[in-house]
C-alpha cells in the first residue's frame, strides 16, 4: 500500500511563503507522476502542480511563476514551494502520485492565507 504523507502547511499573511513536502512510502522513481491538487471549500479540485517522472513541470496558469515544484528522489519527497501567497491559494492541499493509471492521495494538508 502505497502511503504519501504531506507537511508544511499552515497559516500565513499575504505574500508569505510556505514549503509543503510529501515523502512517499515507496521510491519516487516508480511513480509516472508527482505533484499536488487543492480543493478550497465550495470549489472543485484543481490541479496546481506535477513533475514527470522526466523532470517535466506543468503549473496551474493561478499559480505560475509563484510556485515552484521540486523532488528528491533520494528522499522519495516532492516540494511545493509557494511565494507570493493570496488569500485565493487557501485551501487542502493533496499530494498525488500516479502509475499504471491509479492515482495515490495523502491526507491532504491545509494551507491558509489571511488578507
Amino acid at each position: 500500500q502505497v502511503r504519501l504523507v504531506e507537511s508544511g502547511g499552515g497559516l500565513v499573511h499575504t505574500g508569505g511563503s510556505l514549503r509543503l513536502s510529501c515523502e512517499a512510502s515507496e521510491t519516487s522513481l516508480s511513480f509516472h507522476r508527482m505533484g499536488w491538487y487543492r480543493q478550497a471549500p465550495g470549489n472543485q479540485r484543481e490541479s496546481v502542480a506535477f513533475i514527470s517522472l522526466g523532470g517535466t513541470v506543468n503549473y496551474a496558469e493561478s499559480v505560475m511563476g509563484r510556485f515552484t515544484i521540486s523532488r528528491d528522489t533520494a528522499k522519495n519527497t516532492v516540494y511545493l514551494q509557494m511565494n507570493s501567497l493570496k488569500p485565493e491559494d487557501t485551501a487542502v492541499y493533496y499530494c498525488v502520485a500516479s502509475r499504471n493509471n491509479y492515482d495515490y492521495w495523502g491526507q491532504g494538508t491545509q494551507v491558509t492565507v489571511s488578507s
